[in-house]
C-alpha cells in the first residue's frame, strides 16, 4: 500500500480541498499518515499570498526529506499555478499539479487521469463547479465548506487572480448537498469559505441565499463566515445574526490599510470612511459581534503620516483585532514596480505597533464578555481544560470529567487570562 500524507498552508478554503483530497486517495487505495510520517508521497497544498508562505512551501519540503529522504513530494495549488516549471527543479518534487486540476491529483498520480505527466498546469476556466462530497475533517467540531473560488478584483500588491483565476462560483445545489452531507456526519458549525466569498453568485443566488437554506439544515447549529471583502451589502447579514438565525456573530473584513492615498494606490475601491460606517452600522445592530481586519503594513510608498492615519482608524473603528502582514512583493503584481519602498526595519517597527494595538483591543473584548454567559462549542481536550468557541468566536476553557468533544453547552464567563476565559458550566 502506498503511504500518502497532505500538509496544507494558507486559507480555509486550502482546508475544505485538501478535506476532499483524502477522501479521494482513501478510494484509490492509499493509506493517509501524519505530516510527522511522510508516507511515499507528500501532498503539499500551497499558498503564495506572501514571501512567507512561498518560503513556508520549501520548510516543509525540506523537512519531510530529512524524515524521508526517498519521499515523492506532489506540490499543487496556488504556487504551483504561478511557478509552474520552476518547481519540478527542486529535489524529490515529482508532480506539480496548479489550481484547475489539483482535485484530479489521485488520478493524476495513479496514472487514471487524462493529464499525463509530472507538470499539470492547464488555464483556469471561468465557469460553476461542483465538489466531490466529504467529511474528513478528522475530530473536528468544524467543518470548512469551500463555495467559490477565483477573484476579479486585482489589486495592485496581489497575485490571487493569478493563482485562483477569475471568480467562479459552486453551483448552489451542490453547496447544498455538501452542507447537509456534513450535518449528516455530526458537524454542528459549518465554516464557509471561498477566495472572495461575497462574490458568489449561481443562478440568482447571493451568500444570503446560501445560509438562509443552509438554516433549514437539520442538525446544523452554526454557520460561520470565514472571510468577506468590504462590500456595503454586508450589512445584510446583520439580520441573519439575529435569534433565531444561525449565522455566527463574527466578520472579518480585510481593510488592508486605513488611509485612504494607500487605499486608492492599493486599488481597493473604499475609503476608511466607507468601511468605517459599515462596521459601525453593524455592531449597533449586532450587540457582542467579533469584528476582524487584516492590514498591510509597508505597502511602496506609505509615508509616516499614511501609516499614522491607519493606526488612528483602527484605534477608533469597532475591529476588535487584526492580522498583521509586512508587505510582500508578489512577481506578477502591479506594485512591483511601484517607487518607494519601506525599509524592512520600518516595517517591523510598524507592524508592531499594530500587533500590540490590536491584543489591547482584543483584550478589552474579551474583558467586557466576563460575566457574560453563551453557548461553546467544544472542540478539543488540552491538559485538564476542555477547549471550545462561542459564536462570537471567543476561546473558552473549562474543567470537565466528562467528554465534551463536539457538544454544545451554556457556559458562564468567568475570569480572563492568557487571552483564552475560563468559564464555568451553566447548570439546570
Amino acid at each position: 500500500m502506498t503511504k500518502v500524507s497532505f500538509i496544507t498552508l494558507g486559507c480555509r478554503a486550502n482546508q475544505a480541498e485538501t478535506a476532499v483530497l483524502e477522501d479521494l486517495f482513501r478510494d484509490k487505495g492509499f493509506v493517509l499518515t501524519s505530516e510527522d510520517d511522510p508516507g511515499d508521497i507528500t501532498v503539499i497544498n500551497s499558498c503564495t499570498v506572501t514571501g512567507e508562505a512561498d518560503r513556508a512551501t520549501l520548510r516543509i519540503m525540506e523537512r519531510a526529506r530529512r524524515l524521508n529522504p526517498a519521499v515523492r513530494i506532489a506540490l499543487i495549488g496556488c504556487l504551483a499555478q504561478v511557478r509552474k516549471e520552476e518547481l519540478l527543479t527542486l529535489k524529490n518534487v515529482h508532480w506539480v499539479v496548479g489550481t484547475a486540476r489539483k482535485m484530479s491529483l489521485a488520478d493524476i498520480i495513479s496514472g487514471e487521469g487524462v493529464d499525463g505527466g509530472r507538470l499539470v498546469v492547464p488555464s483556469i476556466r471561468r465557469a460553476p463547479f461542483t465538489m466531490p462530497l466529504t467529511s474528513s475533517f478528522g475530530r473536528r467540531a468544524r467543518a470548512n465548506l469551500k463555495i467559490h473560488d477565483g477573484c476579479d478584483n486585482a489589486c495592485a500588491y496581489c497575485e490571487v487572480p493569478f493563482a485562483r483565476g477569475g471568480a467562479r462560483s459552486r453551483v448552489f445545489d451542490d453547496v447544498m448537498a455538501a452542507a447537509r452531507a456534513l450535518a449528516d456526519a455530526g458537524y454542528q458549525e459549518i465554516v464557509l469559505t471561498g477566495i472572495n466569498l461575497g462574490a458568489y453568485a449561481h443562478e440568482g443566488r447571493t451568500l444570503v441565499h446560501v445560509v438562509r437554506q443552509m438554516e433549514k439544515i437539520k442538525g446544523l447549529a452554526r454557520i460561520r463566515i470565514s472571510s468577506l471583502e468590504y462590500s456595503p451589502w454586508i450589512g445584510r447579514l446583520a439580520d441573519l445574526m439575529q435569534e433565531p438565525h444561525k449565522l455566527c456573530r463574527f466578520l472579518h473584513v480585510p481593510v488592508q490599510s486605513g488611509c485612504d492615498r494607500t487605499l486608492a494606490r492599493m486599488g481597493r475601491g473604499y475609503t476608511s470612511r466607507d468601511v468605517g460606517a459599515l462596521m459601525e452600522h453593524v455592531a449597533r445592530k449586532v450587540p457582542g459581534i467579533m469584528l476582524g481586519t487584516d492590514v498591510i503594513v509597508g505597502f511602496p510608498g506609505e509615508s509616516d503620516r499614511d501609516f499614522e492615519q491607519t493606526c488612528d482608524f483602527l484605534e477608533r473603528s469597532p475591529f476588535q483585532y487584526f492580522h498583521v502582514f509586512s508587505y510582500s512583493v508578489r512577481q506578477r503584481a502591479r506594485s512591483r514596480s511601484f517607487k518607494g519602498v519601506v525599509a524592512p526595519q520600518v516595517i517591523h517597527a510598524r507592524s508592531l505597533r499594530l500587533r500590540a494595538l490590536s491584543q489591547r483591543k482584543r483584550q478589552a473584548f474579551l474583558q467586557g464578555a466576563i460575566g457574560s454567559a453563551g453557548n461553546v462549542l467544544f472542540e478539543h481536550k488540552k491538559g485538564r481544560y476542555w477547549i471550545g468557541h462561542t459564536d462570537n468566536y471567543v476561546t473558552i476553557k473549562i474543567l470537565s470529567g466528562r467528554d465534551l468533544r463536539n457538544r454544545m453547552i451554556r457556559v458562564k464567563m468567568v475570569k480572563l487570562e492568557d487571552g483564552c476565559v475560563t468559564g464555568q458550566e451553566v447548570l439546570g
